[in-house]
């Protein structure tokens, strides 16, 4: 008797509502033993990721909201959990030159660009396409989209295996132009407590990348030794966030990209987070040179998540692989030009446990 091949799990799809424009958008969920996932085509957000603690209790460990509705219509969940793009981070002013010629693209972090402008890839519909325990997304955005240049083919695809999700991006245009790529979960492993200043992070690099005032990059690269942002062994996110340190006055706590030890290109660690009160802990892997750590300085409670939780100032932290910000207008930074004939690749992997 030969046994029966067991399938693999398949993402399940459900109606989740519509946009303005009463285009549908759809909602994905795929679970096994150690975690449960949803994620919407609407902006390819990660909705709701659900993990058990030390003691088997399962909870919540991103922000969000069972609904599309405050997607749409809160200005606090912009970006929760979705896919960013073209250009993750700022760029100053929403300029850049590229090949003797200039751009300006959609300013809405005055005065500069930010995630690629109101009308980024967070809010897109993407096409989904499902195969076992992968669910595939698509999107093509035309050339001058917020005025960047070129007609870009992008897909971000997430896998869930084991204990894992993994997500891999894939891009490629028809005309020279500038790309990075992250996505923006808001995560806290309590489960649903006021904020994350008692999660201790770690983060593999020696060096991060200062603000002007203006949250833009000075262009240095310059040693986390002796300042708050030494995060090489683990420290409670909340230790040094007030310390009197213009680089935390300037955005209100942590919002600063940390340049990645080892191999740009390589997928390798980048960032542990853990919550000793409920023994979850989150590892983060990526080939992306850059990891941009946002302590949740502006959220101010007037968002109602799940469980009823009013999310308020820190009450996440947000660990976003990607190039460093304003990359076009600092030429000693890693390249984010983007030529035909190129293909660009990147992975991110969330890793759970508890202990």
């Amino acid at each position: 008797m030969t046994s029966q091949k067991t399938q693999p799990p398949a993402w399940q799809q459900t109606a989740w509502g519509q946009l303005p424009s009463a285009q549908p958008v759809s909602l994905y969920s795929l679970q096994n033993e150690f975690m449960q996932v949803w994620i919407s085509n609407y902006g390819g957000r990660l909705v709701r990721v659900r993990i058990p603690d030390r003691q088997g209790h399962w909870g919540d460990v991103v922000l969000g909201h069972e609904e599309l509705g405050p997607y749409l219509n809160h200005p606090q969940v912009t970006y929760y959990g979705a896919l960013i793009g073209r250009f993750a981070n700022r760029i100053k002013a929403g300029k850049f030159e590229l090949d003797t010629q200039l751009y300006q693209i959609a300013t809405n972090d005055d005065p500069n660009a930010l995630h690629g402008g109101p009308n980024g890839f967070h809010t897109q519909v993407w096409t989904a396409e499902i195969s076992g325990n992968r669910l595939k997304l698509s999107h093509v955005s035309p050339d001058g989209a917020e005025g960047f240049p070129g007609q870009l083919r992008v897909s971000a695809t997430y896998t869930l295996s084991g204990h894992t999700l993994r997500l891999e991006w894939r891009a490629e245009t028809d005309k020279a132009t500038v790309l990075n790529l992250t996505h923006h979960p808001f995560w806290s492993l309590t489960g649903g407590a006021d904020d994350v200043l008692d999660h201790e992070l770690s983060v593999n690099a020696d060096q991060f990348t200062p603000v002007s005032a203006d949250a833009i990059p000075t262009g240095e690269l310059v040693s986390v030794t002796g300042t708050p942002f030494d995060f090489r062994t683990p420290r409670r996110i909340g230790e040094r966030i007030e310390q009197p340190d213009p680089q935390l006055e300037f955005v209100g706590g942590y919002d600063h990209n940390f340049v990645l030890n080892g191999e740009a290109g390589s997928l390798r660690h980048a960032a542990t987070l853990h919550d000793p009160s409920s023994g979850r802990r989150l590892e983060v892997r990526t080939t992306e040179p850059g990891l941009q750590v946002y302590s949740g300085n502006f959220t101010d409670g007037s968002f109602v998540g799940f469980g009823n939780q009013p999310y308020g100032k820190r009450s996440s932290v947000c660990l976003e692989p990607q190039h460093f910000p304003d990359s076009p207008n600092q030429p000693s930074f890693p390249s984010t030009v983007q030529r035909p004939g190129e293909v660009f690749e990147s992975v991110t992997e969330y890793q759970f446990s508890a202990e």
